[in-house]
């Protein structure tokens, strides 16, 4: 089969994406606007760019319902400062509740029963719940379209990083014990450290 995807309603596209891409990581991405009302909403559309600068990048779609951008989007660039808070299994549930469409007047922490953690260099503040957050300063916005099924790339460094001290091992995070959840289709997730295993990386003779 083949499918040319200019052809086809962006909703049946998105649903083609999701189906393909996964499982992907996703960014619970807590900010705030110019008069202090803070967001916090998760996106599966999120990976990293480099190590030096230390650059991440998340995409948030345009809303289905009238092309609007959504809060996190408008609140990032008015502040241009954000927190990626990393989602493991102990907070997917209050994840998922961030995932409504509240309306900007609506702090999502106080929805979800999640808890304010001040940063220590951007506004915004961090889940403290979650094990590993990421203070992050905008570097770039691209815009890709203005209607239903449009969006953007939202490119942060990170400027500070945030781990739970039971997590930091030698330099490293253990991921068993972060559980980190990724994003697969529709209302499916899975347990990224559930069924690990390793392959090292082979080296030219």
């Amino acid at each position: 089969m083949k499918i040319q995807p200019d052809t086809l309603p962006w909703a049946e596209v998105y649903k083609l994406m999701t189906g393909a891409i996964q499982p992907r990581p996703i960014a619970f991405v807590s900010t705030i606007d110019e008069e202090g009302q803070v967001n916090l909403a998760p996106f599966s559309f999120f990976t990293a760019i480099c190590a030096d600068p230390m650059m991440i990048c998340f995409s948030p779609m345009r809303r289905g319902t009238d092309g609007e951008k959504k809060d996190t989007l408008n609140n990032i660039e008015q502040t241009r400062e954000f927190v990626v808070n990393i989602v493991g299994e102990k907070i997917v549930n209050q994840m998922n509740e961030c995932a409504i469409e509240f309306g900007p007047e609506v702090d999502e922490f106080e929805e979800a029963g999640l808890t304010k953690a001040m940063s220590d260099i951007v506004k915004p503040p961090r889940v403290a719940e979650s094990d590993v957050q990421l203070e992050c300063v905008l570097h770039e916005v691209l815009h890709f379209g203005d209607k239903p099924g449009a969006g953007s790339l939202v490119i942060g460094q990170v400027v500070n990083i945030h781990v739970n001290d039971d997590l930091y091992e030698d330099g490293k995070i253990n991921v068993e014990k972060l559980q980190p959840i990724g994003r697969l289709a529709g209302p499916l997730y899975t347990r990224a450290a559930g069924d690990m295993f390793a392959l090292q990386r082979k080296v030219k003779k």
